[in-house]
């Protein structure tokens, strides 16, 4: 027997609407000159998360939560490119979209008005999915090199990120009861995260194809209302114009 509740997630209709601007600005170039002074993006990437909390596992040792390997997520953005004179040499400023996850094993997410935290489950309890999900938009800046013979591009920002409210997913037998239902939930507008992202990025590709990475100088939870844990992190972004 499975119970289903279900909820809309904001963060993927807002990626379909990024995607739909994007297509309706590409049609907008008219000519060269204009299309150089505009790039954009989309790629995926995987978060690094750092200072995880510890608990007390079934032995009585302390032991760190851990998080999967891939923690996938999403961006998107739109840049408007500002060349030094006719140099190599330029600064962008533009608008972007990003959807962070944080998936923890054996563990689930749990939302007070005076903490947030991460709870481990008992070893007899089969969690198959559990995250927490935040969305962004964000207003990222750079100074580039973009060599015109070789196309390599270099490009060192930083970025400033709102987040929408942010919400957890998971799915498995249910905790609380100790029962063998599989459980989809979500749990929307969780409390006590911090309104803004920011700190510095770093790119460098070929033609159209883009490593990346940034390192969040934020925490994701509000100071004494939650773990001090902060993401690194890196990923391919492709910018075919």
């Amino acid at each position: 027997m499975k119970k289903t509740i279900v909820a809309f997630s904001g963060p993927l209709m807002l990626a379909v609407l990024f995607l739909l601007l994007v297509q309706t600005t590409h049609a907008q170039i008219v000519n060269e000159q204009t299309r150089k002074k505009v790039s954009i993006g989309v790629g995926l990437f995987t978060d690094i998360w750092n200072n995880m909390p510890e608990f007390v596992n079934s032995k009585g040792k302390t032991s760190q939560f851990e998080t999967r390997v891939f923690n996938q997520g999403f961006q998107a953005l739109a840049m408007y490119n500002f060349p030094f004179g006719k140099s190599d040499f330029g600064f962008s400023a533009g608008l972007g979209f990003r959807a962070e996850n944080m998936y923890v094993n054996e563990a689930g997410f749990k939302s007070t008005k005076d903490s947030t935290y991460i709870v481990k489950m008992a070893d007899s309890i089969d969690v198959r999915r559990s995250k927490l999900t935040m969305p962004y938009i964000e207003l990222p800046v750079e100074f580039y090199f973009k060599s015109t013979k070789t196309k390599v591009a270099v490009a060192l920002g930083f970025k400033i990120g709102y987040m929408f409210p942010a919400h957890t997913k998971y799915v498995g037998e249910n905790y609380n009861y100790y029962d063998q239902t599989v459980y989809r939930f979500k749990q929307r507008e969780i409390l006590n995260m911090e309104t803004f992202s920011y700190g510095p990025t770093l790119r460098i590709g070929y033609r159209w194809i883009h490593a990346f990475g940034y390192y969040s100088i934020s925490k994701i939870f509000m100071k004494n209302k939650g773990p001090a844990i902060y993401p690194i992190t890196v990923g391919l972004l492709l910018m075919p114009y």
